[in-house]
């Protein structure tokens, strides 16, 4: 028994030896006979003492029983997508974004700047993939999903034959997360569809719809079966920086016998960045595996943190995609979709044909403009091409190919899923006193919420993640309920009862429970999140933080007239006229009422914000009414002669002209302006409810008192359970602290929470004062700030 458990270890080792030599260093050591031989001497051995098998063995990498349903992982790091350049010119931009936000010195305007080192590495077209590892032994796999929350994928992942089941030497931290890319090779794929044609299975359309389809086989044994392999490009959390560059990062997961590609380089400016990606790009087809671009990223992990990310990219990295690949087919038709503001956009309906590897049978057509612009007819021949390898358009019409049959695009006067009237939108330009009205691109179905399409639209975005936060009610979800007439606007998720939803396909009693649960829990959001779950057309979540911060009540936001909206920072006219006719809508009005009165709790409602207090001028006011020939100082003179709007409103022609500061044209255009009713009230009615609001420059002048932790850097690191980190820094910014990437002398706090890694052994040696959760809680609360 000691013989056979002593030569079991040996084996073991050996062929882990070998498998890193094979797939990492690309040095094969034995022939694949003498490797194989050692494999069943390890097989037969483990048959005989079925004691001594372990998960990390290398014959456990055949799958097991199959799964019914994959398991859920919240990612601790969210793995977040990267910004794409298309052109030359994007990178450079990128290169300076990043010298600006390193605050680089040296820079001219010919882009003179000190040149930033980037780590190069061709960007492989296949599945996003997280790999746990604690104390060295592979303890988890799981897809990217959302970025926030993945599928449980553990059972497949350790079927790919080059992730070490186990790390290879020493001083691995205890915890490392590694991400990187599932991928299967051209020769692996065209073996698979070969195999698969033969015992009449399915055929893949391309190598990356063959690796995602085989990493999420509910039956692992189909998963060990497929040739997938596994690429490390960055790591999740992790208990320790494993090397203080990107590079040099990577090359230290190599050394733990994690694969990482072969053509990694280190580029030094952004001409070397773009002399790799036209070296990648001419070597691309004899590349055995396919790429769609380069990613370039940031060397120096400092620098990472230093940057930081936007709400879904970082700054310090990017990708720089190949040109489309471009192929003739024809336009069979051309159908109308509807969208969730209305918006009839017309989709075409393509003759099947593979664009880079991939079946194309529709393409986008923007709006009618474009369609005009083509000059696409029914029966055209035409250019497509995958934009970004991703999503297919229509580029060209091959005009001297046009059959005498074809026919012209025609919007539908009626809504292709409502049946109610399609009107073309119309484009208000406002200027100095006149408002010109041009034809828009796009065509809107006027059915609102009783348009179905509309209707599921706008009910997915209200319960998305970012919107209300409603687990469980997916588009099917979403459709059945709408179809099966349970909901007929956003109000009516509140009313839903349990025997409604459990007779929906795919609920049972527990999943039942779970979305009421969900939709009971989501009866408290913040104001800011209430109004972007709304869906006002062209209010994203930035804009909906503007409203709620400044405003601070839904009922000035919903009273709020376009020229007050304005005084708002980043909010134009033409966004606050959105805004503004969504709220008179009758409809919204009456869906927003019943939202409240089915239990519906908005949180941080307050005041105006200080700083709005009394932060109007009434020169400001007039330059804002937009009167003809009455500029900024000419608006300033006026209310500095006549002191108050009433006063301006009612000035005679002696009044005006006796006035210094003004030409007589303007003076004219004053008498005219105001002489119309309903400018007269259009302005006194902005200037009540700059008074209703406490923004008048009459009004009581707050002070802006300073926040808590204004002035303040804090940094949050390793894994926090009560909260996300995500949550953590929306609270700490709420107090006016800055949430930073990495710990520096000029750190005020660290919050660490388990798995913190360098940055606490930073902040330690620094001598920076450190949280962990259960203080941090504490210390928000001190301020009047709940945990939840």
């Amino acid at each position: 028994m000691k013989d056979s458990a002593q030569r079991i270890l040996e084996l073991r080792n050996e062929l882990d030896a070998h498998n890193y030599r094979y797939y990492v260093l690309d040095e094969p050591s034995v022939p694949d006979a003498e490797y194989d031989r050692l494999f069943r001497e390890l097989q037969a051995l483990e048959a005989e003492h079925p004691e001594l098998v372990t998960p990390d063995s290398p014959t456990q990498r055949v799958g097991g029983e199959a799964l019914s349903a994959f398991g859920e992982v919240r990612h601790e790091v969210p793995m977040l997508s990267l910004g794409n350049a298309f052109e030359e010119d994007d990178l450079r931009a990128f290169d300076r974004s990043v010298q600006n936000g390193l605050g680089v010195q040296g820079g001219d305007l010919f882009g003179g700047g000190a040149e930033v080192e980037y780590s190069c590495e061709p960007k492989l077209d296949g599945l996003a993939v997280s790999l746990l590892y604690r104390d060295g032994k592979l303890v988890r796999g799981a897809t990217r999903g959302d970025g926030t929350t993945g599928e449980d994928i553990s059972v497949n992942v350790r079927t790919i034959r080059n992730v070490p089941l186990k790390l290879q030497g020493s001083g691995w931290p205890d915890v490392l997360e590694v991400r990187g890319e599932v991928y299967m090779s051209r020769a692996g794929f065209e073996r698979l569809n070969a195999a698969q044609a033969e015992i009449g299975g399915k055929t893949f359309a391309n190598p990356r719809n063959a690796a995602a389809g085989s990493l999420r086989q509910l039956d692992s044994k189909i998963t060990a079966s497929r040739p997938l392999e596994f690429c490390c490009y960055g790591l999740g959390q992790h208990s320790a920086e494993p090397a203080p560059t990107q590079v040099g990062m990577l090359q230290r997961l190599k050394s733990w016998g994690i694969p990482i590609s072969p053509e990694l380089k280190l580029a030094k400016g952004v001409e070397d960045c773009l002399a790799y990606y036209r070296d990648i790009g001419e070597r691309r087809m004899g590349l055995p595996y396919d790429i769609d671009g380069v990613v370039f990223k940031v060397n120096n992990i400092e620098d990472q943190q230093q940057l930081g990310f936007r709400a879904r990219t970082p700054h310090w990295a990017i990708a720089h995609k190949f040109p489309a690949m471009e192929e003739l087919t024809e336009l069979l038709d051309v159908e109308f979709q509807v969208g969730r503001t209305g918006a009839v956009t017309p989709v075409a309906r393509l003759k099947p044909v593979k664009v880079a590897g991939v079946t194309v049978s529709n393409a986008t057509l923007h709006n009618m403009d474009e369609v005009a612009r083509l000059g696409v007819m029914i029966g055209d021949t035409v250019i497509i091409r995958r934009a970004g390898d991703v999503i297919p358009q229509v580029m060209q019409v091959v005009t001297e190919r046009r059959p005498e049959n074809a026919r012209p695009v025609a919007v539908p006067e009626q809504c292709p899923v409502c049946g109610s009237a399609v009107e073309r939108t119309q484009l208000i330009k406002r200027s100095k006193g006149r408002e010109t009205v041009s034809e828009g691109a796009v065509y809107r179905c006027v059915g609102r919420l009783a348009c179905a399409a509309q209707l599921k639209q706008a009910i997915i975005h209200f319960v998305s993640r970012r919107a209300m936060d409603i687990e469980g009610l997916g588009e099917k979800s979403v459709e059945q309920l709408v179809d099966e007439g349970l909901v007929g606007s956003p109000a009516d998720l509140y009313t839903l009862e349990f025997d409604q939803v459990v007779g929906l396909e795919g609920f049972a009693e527990v999943s039942s429970n779970k979305l009421l649960k969900a939709i009971a829990d989501s009866k408290r959001p913040s104001l800011a999140r209430f109004i972007y779950a709304l869906g006002i057309p062209d209010v994203g979540e930035e804009t909906a933080k503007v409203l709620a911060r400044s405003l601070g009540s839904l009922e000035r936001v919903t009273q709020a007239l376009p020229e007050v909206l304005t005084y708002l920072p980043d909010i134009g006219l033409e966004v606050a006229h959105e805004i503004h006719s969504f709220f008179e809508d009758a409809h919204n009005q009456t869906v927003i009422r019943h939202l409240l009165e089915r239990g519906l709790e908005l949180q941080d409602q307050g005041e105006l914000a200080a700083e709005f207090a009394a932060s109007t001028t009434l020169g400001g006011l007039l330059d804002k009414l937009n009167i003809p020939f009455v500029a900024a100082t000419g608006a300033k003179n006026l209310a500095e002669r006549f002191k108050t709007l009433e006063a301006v409103i009612t000035a005679d022609w002696l009044d005006l002209s006796a006035m210094k500061g003004l030409n007589e044209k303007a003076k004219q255009s004053v008498r005219e302006f105001f002489a119309n009713a309903d400018n007269a009230n259009r302005a006194r009615a902005i200037e009540t409810q700059l008074r209703d609001f406490g923004m008048h420059w009459e009004s009581e002048k707050k002070v802006v008192e300073g926040l808590p932790l204004a002035g303040q850097t804090w940094v949050l690191t390793g894994s926090l359970e009560v909260m996300s980190r995500d949550v953590a820094k929306d609270k700490l910014e709420s107090l006016g602290a800055k949430v930073a990437g990495s710990v520096s002398a000029k750190t005020t706090c660290v919050v660490a929470g388990p798995g913190a890694g360098s940055k606490l052994a930073k902040a330690t040696e620094l001598n920076i004062p450190v949280l962990d959760e259960q203080a941090f809680i504490a210390r928000l609360g001190d301020y009047g700030i709940a945990a939840e």
